[in-house]
This record gives structure tokens, sequence and C-alpha cells, in this order.
């Protein structure tokens, strides 16, 4: 298939998508500014960004701005600019990963303007002799503040301290806002959009809440989260997942933990070897 035929083929789909949006009562548009190069670009962005019946992209390629038209019922623009950043496309909510990136045919490689540590290759050639795992550390300390500052909530449940749960999640808070994602592995990168407004509203949750009980309901929520994105980023030491069969109750709850042995954070001294280890992390 030619080129041309394949432009035809993205208008044709296209204009289907904007039809089947004309019914849709939910149905809202947003505008955003999505970079790249060109008509290739166009082609791979709309066809990240479009799912039949829940979202439809049109990019323009010489002001870079795109259109959103979504189910406001079944998605958000959040969701759609996530997928257009894993398949390479920067926007001013979520930066593409590095190695997505770095796939994109030259003509489609655009100026990352948004990088905010972009390097000029003057400045990369200079530094060419840095071993490369350096930059494998880099990418291992984007996260490493994030566990560190559940570990540090979790502590302070597990001796029923609420104000000092309060001020860690507050610490914890900024340390996931300060993570740089276009840093992140791929995988990591696919997790951390998926969990990241979650996990960002439960640590709120908890740190402005003096409630060890409300606390503990945000940090139960969350700890599927921090597991989630643990299986598949880099640990400095081997992780326990944990299960209380007792909370919320009888339902459970889970938890992660450095240590093999139980301390539980939704009972602290009450029930605090109450539990068992349900799942062994290696560190990788």
């Amino acid at each position: 298939m030619n080129s041309i035929s394949k432009l035809l083929m993205v208008m044709a789909v296209s204009l289907s998508s904007i039809n089947s949006f004309a019914q849709i009562k939910e149905a809202k548009t947003a505008t955003v500014k999505i970079f790249g190069n060109c008509n290739m670009c166009k082609a791979t962005i709309e066809q990240a960004g479009n799912v039949k019946k829940e979202a439809h992209v049109t990019w323009d390629q010489n002001t870079k701005m795109a259109t959103l038209t979504y189910n406001s019922g079944k998605t958000n623009p959040d969701e759609i600019l996530k997928r257009i950043a894993l398949a390479g496309y920067d926007s001013e909510s979520f930066l593409a990963p590095d190695d997505a990136y770095a796939k994109l045919s030259d003509c489609c490689q655009y100026d990352r303007t948004l990088k905010p540590a972009a390097k000029s290759k003057a400045t990369h050639d200079h530094h060419q002799a840095v071993p490369s795992a350096n930059a494998t550390a880099a990418n291992a300390s984007q996260l490493r503040s994030v566990f560190d500052g559940y570990f540090s909530v979790k502590d302070a449940l597990v001796k029923t301290a609420a104000a000092t749960a309060s001020a860690k999640a507050t610490e914890w808070v900024a340390a996931i806002r300060a993570v740089e994602m276009d840093k992140l592995s791929t995988a990591e990168h696919t997790v951390w959009m998926d969990v990241l407004t979650d996990l960002t509203a439960n640590a709120e949750r908890i740190s402005l809440s003096k409630d060890i009980a409300k606390q503990r309901e945000a940090f139960a929520a969350l700890s599927t989260q921090l597991y989630e994105l643990a299986k598949v980023s880099q640990q400095e030491t081997t992780l326990y997942y944990q299960h209380c069969p007792m909370y919320n109750h009888g339902n459970g709850a889970n938890w992660l933990s450095k240590e093999n042995t139980i301390k539980n954070p939704y009972y602290g001294a009450q029930m605090l070897a109450c539990g068992s280890v349900e799942e062994t992390i290696p560190m990788h």
C-alpha cells in the first residue's frame, strides 16, 4: 500500500469515527499540543489515540495541535495522551519514554523541547566517557524516592502514628510529583501512567488526614498500585507482598514490605503479627 492509499484510509477512518461520535451525548472535545514532524507522525499519533466509540484524534502537522473528541463516560484526555506518549510523542501532559522516542523513524524524531534535562549533542559527546551504568542508576532513582516514601508511611501506620503518617505522606506526594516520566523504562512508564492519578490522590488523602482509620483505608488502596509498579521496576532489595485477612470487615488488604516478618500497618500493636507473605518480589 503506497503512502497516498494509507492517507486516504486514515481519512476514511477519521470521517467514520467523527460520525460515530455525533450521536453520543457524552461526547466532549479538548485541544492539546502534541509534538511531531510529518504525515507519518500524524498517522501514528491518530492511530495511537483512536479507540472505536471512545476516542478520536485529529492532529495538525503545521500547528502541532490535536483535537481530542471523546466519550466522557468511557475515557478522558489523559488516557488518550498516555497512549500517544507510549507511541513516542510528547504532549505537555505526558512525555514519551526515551526508548519509544528512539524507535521513531528519523523523519519523525522531533525536537524534544519539553524534556527537562535535555542536553545538546555537543554536551553529550563531551561527556561520552561517563559509564552507561549512570543512566541506569538515574532511571532507578526516579522511583526509589517513591518507594522510600511508601515505606515511611507504612512504618508510621504500623506504629499507629497518624501525625507522622500525615507528615511522611506530604513528603511522599512531593516525591511522586518529582518523577520525570520520560526517564522511566517503557514498562515502568506504562504502569506509572496507569497508577499516577489514584496513587497521588490516595497519598494526598493520607497527608491531609489525622484520622488513622482513613489513612489506613487510603493506604490499602494505593498498596495495590505500588505492587504493580514494584513488579516492573528495579529494586535494590527483595520486597514482600503481604496480606492481612482481617482488615476491611474480613475482605482483607495487602501491603509491601522490605521485611519478611509481618508488621501489620492496618492494626499496628493491636494485631501486629496478623498476616502472611503472599509473594516475594526478588531484587532486580
